[in-house]
């Protein structure tokens, strides 16, 4: 077959998987990938996902590494629930992941790495190549490892070293299938191995065999056109951007506009671990990271952080937050400004580190002793994280409170393309420190009360350590009203924790927006946080086959929106989709009396749309 002979094809959409162990850079090829498709101006959603090994064992199906990612010329939503194409590198790798692949969908193997012992490890009796098992497939074998050793035989590498790239081998292939541009991954690996030049020089010539090997063999007869998204997106720059880089940004965006220098305690943990990253190399902005030993004493700098004067912020995901609880407590007492930033991962204890979950909301609204409120907010996707960290600063400065950011595994890691938004669009956080007396005594004499309230916001005074007469003492005993004074007084106690309810009942959140076309629904599907992409995708979907159905999508979550239970009411059924046991629903059960219909998923991945259609579907068309 001559090259000039090959079909091209137009597509609207395609999900790409690409498989393989954890050592094989699956997660690196789907990123330039991603990249490559963000610049070409694609609508883009990526979904990463693997082990929380950091070597797991090699050929087996616990060790299976993959990355999918959906693209289109128009805008979409969820990172697909089913590959179009799928690259496995080895046989775990089609074992784990063609359970999920449609039949007719193109399947690319690795054929070098089907050996018997391979195929073994992971119960294929016989080689699944030569079968008939695959016979419902677009079957493509490739001898990707071999094909890149015989590209590299130039360089003076040994075979091991030469084998490790065979990921760019298989983007280049890709890259040539979907008319991706390769500028970017060729800047990409020169600068990534700049100091090893035969290294580089080596990926550089396995990611071109890729692309010529498309070019040139029969066995791909067709490649594929998405064109750019044109109008999926308003006017503006854009970037591809994952949910804890747009955390990062928001954190840093709000120092800014609050004019507050940032200062971070933190303690590794996955999958929030990105954000300490990416905040340690923003010193240039007056940001200030601290890695602690532990939690506790993340979370205790940053309290301490706060007292003076910072924006404090302290990471963690689900586990963190239980070791935390005690100083959020403590920060409750003191009415500081906080942002506990929790990205939530599977539980209960460890868990599943590198999955996703929203089972952390009752811990945010509860997990602490005493009566310790804390408002709540929640992004709803990648970009979102952004607008998600300036909306709990707002707050945390404005109410003098900590505040949680829910966020997930799927948001943190996942990506999409951002508009990057004009400095004069960011809220202006800017507030006042106390700077004298603000209490005068019966006997005429000025003093600093630092219990004294704004009686707008109940906010208390925030004044900086070592201003000239606004020495206060401060601890986690009960303080006195207004003077903060150590106080076993029961109604004064009484009076506080009612004060302190009041305080986060009175925060001024947006209402809740009713997407409800028609006006004529009568069944509402509620959500929060990261069920909005699935959700939205399979309302959109229903409305496309003339269903009638309203949509709501929660980001504040304490307290909700003034015109929450006036939306419920309307409806005959509220439908929500959550990733844990039913928390939102048993939430809003219990404040609005309404019977909400909880669906519910547990299994460390995000909710597919076609899943959600069919649910849906079957709760409108019940009597």
């Amino acid at each position: 077959m001559s090259v000039e002979s090959k079909d091209v094809r137009r597509l609207d959409r395609v999900v790409i998987r690409f498989a393989g162990d954890s050592g094989d850079g699956m997660q690196l090829t789907g990123d330039r990938f991603t990249s490559e498709t963000a610049s070409f101006g694609n609508d883009l959603s990526t979904l990463p996902n693997f082990p929380a090994e950091i070597r797991a064992p090699a050929g087996t199906l616990p060790g299976v590494s993959s990355f999918q990612l959906h693209f289109a010329d128009h805008d979409i939503l969820t990172p697909g629930d089913a590959p179009d194409v799928l690259v496995a590198m080895n046989p775990a790798a089609l074992k784990a992941n063609i359970a999920d692949v449609p039949r007719g969908a193109d399947v690319i193997v690795n054929t070098d790495e089907f050996t018997k012992r391979a195929m073994a490890k992971v119960g294929y009796a016989v080689s699944p190549l030569e079968d008939g098992s695959l016979d419902g497939y677009h079957l493509h074998p490739v001898p990707l490892t071999t094909l890149t050793v015989e590209a590299l035989k130039e360089f003076a590498l040994s075979r091991k070293e030469a084998e490790r790239s065979k990921n760019m081998f298989a983007l280049g292939l890709l890259s040539w299938m979907y008319h991706r541009p390769t500028e970017g991954t060729e800047k990409f690996l020169t600068a990534k191995f700049a100091r090893k030049p035969e290294v580089m020089k080596a990926n550089l010539a396995a990611f071109r065999a890729g692309w010529n090997f498309g070019e040139t063999t029969e066995d791909f007869a067709v490649s594929y056109e998405i064109a750019p998204a044109t109008t999926a997106f308003p006017t503006g720059t854009y970037r591809n951007i994952s949910g804890n880089l747009a955390l990062a940004y928001g954190l840093i965006a709000a120092s800014r506009q609050a004019d507050l220098p940032l200062y971070l305690g933190s303690y590794p943990i996955t999958p929030a671990s990105d954000i300490l990253h990416e905040l340690s190399r923003h010193k240039n902005f007056g940001v200030r990271t601290f890695q602690a030993e532990d939690e506790i004493a993340g979370i205790g700098a940053a309290l301490g952080a706060a007292f003076g004067g910072s924006l404090a912020v302290t990471t963690t995901s689900g586990p963190g937050v239980a070791l935390k609880s005690e100083t959020i407590g403590l920060a409750v007492s003191l009415e500081l400004p906080l942002l506990v930033i929790d990205i939530q991962r599977g539980g209960p204890s460890t868990g599943l580190p590198t999955k996703t979950e929203q089972a952390d909301l009752l811990q945010a609204m509860y997990g602490r002793n005493g009566e310790a409120p804390v408002p709540v907010v929640a992004p709803r996707t990648p970009g979102d994280c952004f607008d998600a960290a300036l909306e709990a600063a707002r707050i945390a400065l404005a109410y003098r409170t900590p505040v949680f950011l829910l966020s997930d595994g799927y948001l943190a890691n996942g990506s999409e393309p951002w508009r990057i938004p004009e400095v004069d669009e960011l809220p202006d956080l800017r507030v006042q420190f106390a700077t004298g007396p603000n209490h005068t005594l019966d006997d005429g004499t000025e003093v600093f009360w630092p219990y004294k309230r704004d009686p707008k916001t109940l906010a208390r005074p925030w004044a900086v350590p070592g201003t000239p007469g606004l020495e206060h003492r401060i601890g986690g005993i009960e303080k006195q009203d207004g003077t903060g004074n150590i106080s076993y007084d029961p109604a004064n106690h009484d009076f506080m924790v009612r004060t302190r309810q009041a305080k986060i009942d009175g925060i001024q959140v947006p209402d809740a927006e009713l997407d409800d076309p028609t006006n004529t629904a009568t069944t509402l599907v509620l959500g929060w946080g990261s069920t909005y992409g699935p959700i939205t995708a399979a309302v959109r979907r229903l409305r496309a086959a003339g269903e009638e159905i309203a949509q709501t999508h929660l980001r504040h979550l304490n307290p909700f929106p003034r015109n929450l239970g006036e939306v419920l009411r309307r409806y005959d059924k509220v439908v929500i989709p959550e990733m844990n046991l039913g928390q939102l629903s048993l939430l809003l059960r219990a404040r609005y009396l309404t019977d909400v219909r909880p669906y519910t998923q547990v299994n460390g991945m995000p909710f597919k749309v076609e899943q959600l259609t069919d649910v849906l579907e079957e709760v409108l068309h019940a009597h």
